[in-house]
């Protein structure tokens, strides 16, 4: 039986990055996973109470595109999310594009295989920003999710920040997220955990 739960994300977070490359090797390794994607918004996460929410004015906020463009190829391509969820990470993280750019989502887009303009015309309907606030809302509602990367399971959910990446190590990677699982789902009573300093 496939092990379930979900991961939320947002391009901008380095952390995020690191978690997703986790789950995304090991799923690319074969892991027997069933695994959530949801997006959440840091921009949404950092407005102050009273003020208006990004999904009201968005073009205010430009780093919504990359993440509902992922949003549309989960969605719409999902045979190619792990490419492009993996490939808009990286480009944020690894190469330092401004992924705020329509036309930088549009390159990364190609580049790995998927039709942009196809992609970039779903984000102009409008139902991915309504899907990104819907997701969102139900994390903060129902986990009290405020960041990414938060991972969610057997109705738990924690807030995870992994220092390293996998570089290719799907043994590494499959034992980092089962042993996040294993945490929340056999372990919940364990609610901090932090190294109080670096070995660095």
């Amino acid at each position: 039986m496939a092990t379930e739960f979900a991961v939320t994300w947002d391009y901008r977070c380095p952390f995020a990055h690191i978690a997703h490359d986790h789950v995304l090797t090991a799923l690319k390794g074969g892991a027997d996973w069933d695994v959530r994607f949801l997006a959440f918004s840091l921009d949404q996460g950092h407005v102050a109470e009273g003020e208006r929410p990004v999904w009201d004015e968005p073009d205010r906020y430009p780093g919504l595109l990359a993440n509902m463009a992922g949003i549309v190829v989960r969605d719409r391509f999902p045979d190619q999310f792990y490419s492009v969820h993996g490939a808009l990470f990286s480009a944020r993280h690894d190469r330092a594009q401004d992924t705020r750019q329509r036309s930088v989502v549009a390159a990364i887009l190609t580049d790995a295989g998927v039709d942009a303009g196809a992609v970039l015309s779903e984000v102009d309907d409008g139902w991915p920003l309504e899907t990104f606030r819907k997701e969102h809302e139900a994390a903060a509602a129902d986990y009290d999710v405020w960041g990414v990367p938060t991972f969610i399971a057997g109705g738990h959910a924690a807030f995870v920040r992994l220092m390293d990446r996998p570089q290719g190590d799907v043994a590494t990677a499959t034992r980092s997220v089962e042993r996040i699982v294993d945490l929340l789902t056999g372990w919940p009573t364990l609610n901090e955990f932090k190294h109080t300093s670096l070995a660095r």
